[in-house]
């Protein structure tokens, strides 16, 4: 089944059911098929048609929405990207994507005007949200979907581009279906429960979210942009039952003066994705939320599911073993891409993550990218940059990524160990470890600090992991104390920002060791 006749599927089960929640917007399903044929006929008149890209940059709203469906009721491929981007950044997009028509609001507008004639789009191909919408829901609508095949791209996601180009990551029909079934599965999803939609819907988890709670008939309870308080308000007062966000929204609730666990008494399921969550972190999540579910759920745009852990009470850190549709794998790790699918490593050894490509939730290739290909996908097996190893129980625990492994002293440590011991002391918000360059040792071991106090100092977070059961030689050799650790839209520390210096110092923290 297509993703259009899905939607259609889910409106005739409870047309009257509470759909979608932004601000003063309440839609039901029956609401909400309305506007979205209605749109998917202005869109149609406008040029889009089966197999078009429509690219959209703007932060989670309805219309975005609605703007999803539409694509999947004409056949449509909706490709998101992040609309913080710049406008060099936006026409390469544009022009990659060999986008129809592009949609933006005020948050994006300016970028992607200019992004539009650097890429030599049309200007009429760029419609405005706030300027053109209303005239878009007020066409005549389309009369149901145009029945794509299952093979048939419906969504493409742009990778974040850490080491280059973002690429776009071509997702199917079918694919997109059975990861929903998976997530639903894995997380025991339930029929009209109310999910907290603040995952970006250019990222994967926030296209995730919204496709679950679709299907089953749930309330998409949408926040544009995340603020601590005011989720902790949306849970509060529209009883939401699930979130699945990166730890980084964890902490920042669990972190405020104010937190109640009286006020999360609504939530049954609670799961991360996109990073690592330190121990410490994992402890108070279960404590404060007290969920029926509580879960660290491991996969990435190109297959969504790579392997499922719940339960992190027994095993703190782990992810688990492979979920449904997967086979997974560590092997030996080599930055170069010369490692093989068959150089499997025994128990506790730590290599790179790799998931098998027959999986139906798996894409089928970079568009356009034969080189990224190359490079990722080896004799049917998918490399995914991961280190990681098994347990003794067969279960896998993530180390971090290859490209951020620091090689100090021909060691090779990884920064996740580090940051963990960090996080377990009181004197520390939040840290990110990286490998910047040394001349004894090849790089040295960095800590970034976001401290909680002026107690905060280098020698006393050192004095913190010579206490730990951390080896010497992976000791931090410096500490920095900044105001904030950049993190993505998303929610991901983004470390090579603080390998560029792109961050603020502190000057009254002592990092002198």
């Amino acid at each position: 089944m297509d993703l259009g006749t899905a939607f259609d599927a889910t409106v005739a089960r409870d047309p009257l059911a509470l759909a979608y929640v932004d601000g003063e917007t309440r839609k039901t399903f029956a609401e909400w098929q309305d506007d979205v044929r209605r749109v998917a006929g202005g869109l149609r008149a406008r040029g889009l048609g089966r197999g078009d890209h429509l690219v959209v940059l703007m932060p989670n709203r309805y219309e975005m929405a609605v703007l999803y469906w539409a694509c999947q009721m004409l056949a449509a491929i909706f490709t998101p990207f992040n609309w913080r981007a710049t406008k060099d950044e936006i026409a390469y997009v544009l022009g990659d994507a060999e986008a129809k028509l592009a949609v933006f609001d005020s948050t994006s507008g300016d970028a992607v005007v200019a992004a539009g004639g650097l890429a030599g789009i049309d200007r009429a191909s760029l419609l405005s949200v706030d300027e053109d919408f209303a005239l878009l829901v007020t066409s005549a609508p389309v009369s149901g979907p145009a029945r794509a095949a299952e093979s048939d791209i419906c969504l493409m996601l742009y990778t974040s581009g850490t080491t280059g180009r973002p690429k776009g990551v071509p997702r199917s029909h079918g694919a997109e279906g059975i990861a929903a079934a998976s997530v639903m599965a894995h997380l025991g999803y339930r029929f009209g429960e109310s999910q907290l939609g603040v995952m970006p819907l250019f990222h994967t988890m926030g296209i995730r979210i919204l496709l679950c709670s679709t299907l089953l008939n749930g309330t998409f309870v949408n926040m544009r942009a995340f603020d601590a308080g005011k989720a902790l308000d949306l849970i509060e007062a529209e009883n939401i039952r699930s979130v699945f966000l990166v730890p980084t929204m964890f902490h920042d609730m669990l972190g405020r003066d104010d937190f109640d666990p009286a006020r999360c008494r609504s939530l049954r399921t609670v799961a991360y994705a996109g990073m690592a969550m330190t121990g410490s972190l994992e402890r108070r999540c279960a404590e404060a939320f007290n969920p029926e579910v509580f879960a660290n759920y491991y996969g990435s745009s190109e297959i969504f599911t790579f392997t499922i852990c719940d339960h992190l009470d027994a095993k703190p850190g782990c992810a688990g073993r492979a979920g449904l549709n997967q086979v997974m794998r560590v092997v030996r790790a080599d930055a170069d891409g010369r490692a093989r699918p068959d150089e499997i490593l025994p128990t506790g050894e730590i290599g790179e993550v790799i998931a098998t490509m027959a999986s139906p939730e798996a894409f089928t290739g970079y568009w356009k990218r034969p080189d990224a290909d190359a490079r990722a996908i080896r004799d049917g097996w998918y490399f995914t940059g991961d280190l990681g190893y098994r347990d003794e129980d067969g279960e896998l625990f993530l180390c971090g990524r290859i490209d951020d492994m620091i090689i100090s002293g021909a060691e090779n440590i990884h920064p996740e160990e580090i940051e963990d011991v960090l996080a377990e002391c009181d004197l520390v918000a939040r840290a990110a470890v990286v490998g910047l360059p040394d001349e004894r040792w090849g790089q040295k071991v960095v800590a970034f600090i976001e401290p909680t106090g002026a107690l905060a100092t280098a020698v006393a977070l050192d004095a913190h992991c010579r206490a730990s059961t951390l080896a010497r030689f992976k000791r931090p050799k410096a500490y920095v104390f900044v105001d904030r650790i950049p993190t993505s839209a998303s929610g991901k520390l983004l470390r090579r920002f603080l390998r560029d210096g792109a961050y603020d110092v502190l000057p009254c923290y002592d990092g002198t060791l």
